[in-house]
């Protein structure tokens, strides 16, 4: 049958995912840095998409395609949650099952110190609180979360931005993750998060690349799924490590 569907233009898609977290049908994944449609049938061709690409490089055509399937895409969303759901669970969970010893949750206790009078450099800290901190690994209960500040950062910016840990992960839990890398809808589990914790504001730093928008979309959309006013911003770094103004 001949009917609306989303077509993809890859020259202009930058890979920052931001379309794969807008659609609700699951139609279009990233693979290899690309969004690409996975299957005509999960398309319903309403085009919620288009909004969220930075880049225009989604479009609405008729062509000739397989009828949407509500109940092959409903199907395939609980499948996806499901799994989800058992990957935190599994990681939450440490002693049930053969689970990957670096998943389990641990907390971190870090002590203030005075700063020291001595001339020689001080050696900087840490500021990490809690493990694991990949979106994707972190349990979405977690006794870290209870009246947490929460930093969602671009994996990139902590390497990009020098005093990152005393800037940004301070008095923070922290949680990082790259959509351009991560096939996964990030937005669906920091909804989880801040639905069933009580966080007390949301920190966003990303990077100026346009990819970095996927992390921003993700957060905010989690924000606004949560049904909580929760305090929070954006923080936006350059490539060479500066905080870029507005």
């Amino acid at each position: 049958m001949v009917r609306r569907i989303v077509e993809i233009n890859e020259e202009l898609c930058n890979g920052c995912g931001a379309c794969a977290s807008a659609c609700h049908e699951g139609a279009i994944a990233m693979i290899d840095g690309k969004a690409r449609l996975i299957k005509d049938d999960y398309c319903d061709g309403l085009g919620d998409c288009l909004p969220a690409c930075p880049t225009n490089a989604i479009s609405i055509i008729e062509r000739e395609a397989e009828a949407y399937d509500e109940a092959a895409v409903k199907a395939r969303m609980e499948e996806r949650k499901k799994a989800e759901h058992n990957h935190s669970h599994s990681h939450a969970h440490g002693h049930e099952g053969h689970v990957c010893p670096g998943g389990a949750a641990k907390t971190f206790h870090r002590a203030e110190h005075e700063s020291s009078t001595s001339v020689a450099p001080q050696k900087a800290e840490s500021r990490l609180a809690q493990w694991p901190v990949q979106i994707k690994l972190v349990p979405i209960h977690a006794p870290y979360f209870d009246g947490a500040n929460l930093l969602i950062s671009a994996d990139c910016a902590a390497y990009a931005y020098a005093s990152f840990h005393e800037d940004y992960m301070k008095n923070h839990v922290t949680l990082m993750g790259c959509p351009k890398l991560d096939d996964v809808d990030y937005s669906e589990k920091l909804t989880e998060i801040l639905k069933n914790n009580n966080i007390k504001s949301v920190k966003i730093v990303r990077m100026e690349v346009p990819c970095c928008g996927g992390i921003e979309h993700a957060a905010v959309t989690a924000l606004k799924n949560s049904g909580k006013m929760i305090p929070w911003q954006v923080v936006t770094l350059t490539c060479d490590g500066r905080v870029k103004e507005d």
